[in-house]
């Protein structure tokens, strides 16, 4: 608890303690209200206060006018107690409301908190600490193990692992070591580092991720827009209502069916329809739900831009899919070694060898897949012949790697490959050994995540690539997409997205998945744009109303899950605080319901709401 909220403690601790004395006092008449106005300002003189400034400004109906109205009327009709209780009861709620909201804003910020609070710079051969923002392009910073990264740059010495959950919601640790981007907010765990930083802190990775998070509230859902409307109107509506009611029976009884006015029973019934009428849970729950789900899907590894958006990623029912670095992983790799007459190590081991002079990506690939440092004093008589491959003596053997071309050159028959891919061809000593496949991966989970999508109800999934025709129906036949658009430019990517938007209704959104930086135009164009892969991108993060913190496909599913069940808890809480007010108002207009179930129809409810509203932040388990 803050200062404040022990203040309020206090108070209402009184405030309880005197009601409950009070209660048992044989006193009447003036000292009742005398005694009992001790309570009723210990506990409520900031709502007076706070309801007076609203009068002054001009800002009337607010839920501190309701309060200070009815109270008075309570205490003006010699309901001393009630009138007090109704005060107390309220402010505990207000209590129970602040410190709510404050653990969730606490729980958000823990979830999220990877500001660093300095840098350490190495100054006359000692470490100092400094301000990030003092730290410019270009300098050199030390990270030691236990610390956060404070600025986005490239590591010169040092190995060490990183742990990015708080950036990406992932528990595995990641390598880093000399030449390797480094972003800010990861956590370095095991070795000290010496990183050239290659951004302001204003410009690093943290910076925006945080500005993010912390101006997502401006962005306003309707179901926001529709609250604030709703107690902008509802507010003096009651106020009416209940001065229709305090006045107009009373005049009836008197003026038309010739009875007793009953003045005071029906000015109770107005008071209490006031205590009832409060919007307090309305307006309070609605926004500590999104916030909550932001903050939720924040820890996840999900940031979204604002409530808006996790409102529309809700009513997401079409998912459009960019097919390079979004559902394969962009990087060319050997995908298999067919049709070969050797074991696959060793035709690995002849290619990478013969290829290890050149920088071409076939060659790195080659590389790569063979893992071995290379000894290159093993390759001699290297000739390159281009448009064709290699030719060159490892260990002494005539090694041939490369296309249909270079086989047809040497005098060797080629054996198709059965996929879809860069073919390498293989001869060793005039002799076919077999062919390498080189092919852009899919990505591990892409496959589950298309499964997933449809599980949750999204009706088409649909991909859209600027490859050739027979590489793009090959990846969605293996990942079970619904439909495929080959050979694309950019501005037909748009086109597409348009015809697509153009064919679903209007309550059907449709999000558009891509890697923020070739796909802009589209992702500003679909109802919701998603970056995948996003990792220390600025332009994902520019580009994308909802960026994905890694390349993991699995997680738009879990951003769609986490916006459905804030939707769900947002309405569940219009409903439940709505109808239990429209109930209880006209319960109170009868008579039935008393000052009591007036404290249940504003507080009860309100605490009810807020509770449901933090549920929202929980979203581990979906």
């Amino acid at each position: 608890m803050n200062k404040k909220q022990k203040k309020m403690l206090i108070r209402i601790i009184v405030a309880c303690v005197l009601i409950v004395v009070l209660s048992f006092l044989p006193v009447e008449g003036y000292l009742e209200f005398a005694l009992y106005m001790i309570p009723y300002v210990v506990i409520g003189y900031d709502i007076i206060k706070k309801a007076f400034k609203g009068i002054r400004n001009k800002q009337v109906f607010d839920e501190n006018f309701l309060m200070a109205v009815a109270t008075i009327g309570a205490i003006l009709l010699k309901d001393y107690k009630e009138g007090t209780a109704v005060m107390l009861f309220y402010q505990i709620g207000e209590l129970f409301q602040s410190y709510a909201v404050g653990k969730s804003r606490r729980n958000i910020s823990e979830l999220m908190d990877i500001r660093p609070d300095y840098a350490n710079m190495e100054i006359d051969g000692k470490l100092e600490k400094v301000d990030p923002d003092e730290v410019e392009i270009g300098s050199v910073i030390i990270v030691q193990p236990g610390e956060k990264v404070p600025i986005d740059g490239v590591v010169l010495e040092g190995n060490t692992t990183l742990n990015t959950s708080a950036l990406t919601g992932e528990s595995l640790p990641r390598n880093a070591g000399p030449g390797d981007e480094i972003i800010s907010g990861c956590i370095n765990m095991t070795g000290v580092l010496k990183i050239k930083t290659t951004k302001e802190f204003g410009e690093s990775t943290v910076s925006k991720i945080l500005d993010l998070v912390e101006n997502s509230s401006s962005r306003k859902s309707r179901s926001e827009h529709f609250i604030s409307k709703f107690a902008r109107y509802y507010t003096p509506a009651v106020c009416y209502g209940a001065l229709a009611l305090a006045i107009l029976p009373p005049l009836t009884n008197l003026f038309v069916l010739h009875n007793p006015a009953m003045w005071g029973q029906w000015i109770y019934r107005a008071l209490t329809f006031l205590v009832i009428s409060c919007p307090c849970a309305l307006v309070i729950s609605i926004p500590l739900s999104f916030f909550a789900g932001i903050g939720g899907a924040s820890n996840a590894g999900v940031l979204v831009k604002g409530s808006n958006y996790l409102e529309t990623l809700s009513e997401v029912k079409y998912v459009v899919f960019d097919k390079t670095g979004t559902l394969t992983k962009g990087v060319f790799e050997v995908s298999g070694v067919h049709h070969n007459h050797m074991e696959e190590a060793k035709i690995l081991e002849y290619a990478a060898l013969a290829e290890s002079f050149s920088t071409h990506p076939i060659s790195r690939s080659l590389k790569a897949a063979y893992g071995k440092e290379i000894d290159q004093n093993r390759v001699t008589n290297v000739e390159e012949i281009s448009g064709n491959g290699i030719i060159a003596k490892v260990d002494g053997v005539s090694v041939a790697v490369g296309n249909t071309k270079l086989m047809k050159r040497i005098g060797v028959e080629a054996v198709d490959c059965h996929q879809v891919g860069t073919v390498i061809h293989v001869a060793v000593n005039g002799v076919y050994e077999g062919h390498i496949l080189i092919s852009d991966v899919v990505k591990d989970t892409s496959k589950e995540a298309i499964h997933n999508l449809k599980k949750i109800g999204i009706k088409e999934t649909v991909m859209l690539t600027g490859d050739i025709d027979k590489v793009a129906q090959q990846v969605s036949k293996s990942l079970g997409v619904d439909k495929v658009y080959s050979e694309l430019l950019p501005a037909d990517k748009v086109s597409k997205v348009e015809e697509l938007l153009h064919k679903k209704s209007e309550k059907e959104k449709l999000a558009f998945v891509g890697d923020g930086i070739n796909d802009a135009p589209v992702l500003s164009r679909a109802d919701v744009g998603i970056a995948m892969g996003a990792l220390g991108s600025d332009a994902a993060i520019e580009a994308a109303d909802v960026v994905l913190m890694d390349d993991d496909p699995v997680k738009i599913v879990k951003a769609i899950k986490i916006a459905k069940k804030c939707m769900r808890i947002v309405y569940e809480n219009i409903y439940f605080a709505i109808g239990i007010k429209v109930i209880c108002l006209i319960l109170g207009a009868a008579g039935i319901a008393n000052m009591w179930i007036a404290i249940f129809a504003d507080v009860g409810v309100m605490v009810l709401a807020v509770l449901n509203a933090i549920r929202t932040l929980f979203v581990k388990k979906l």
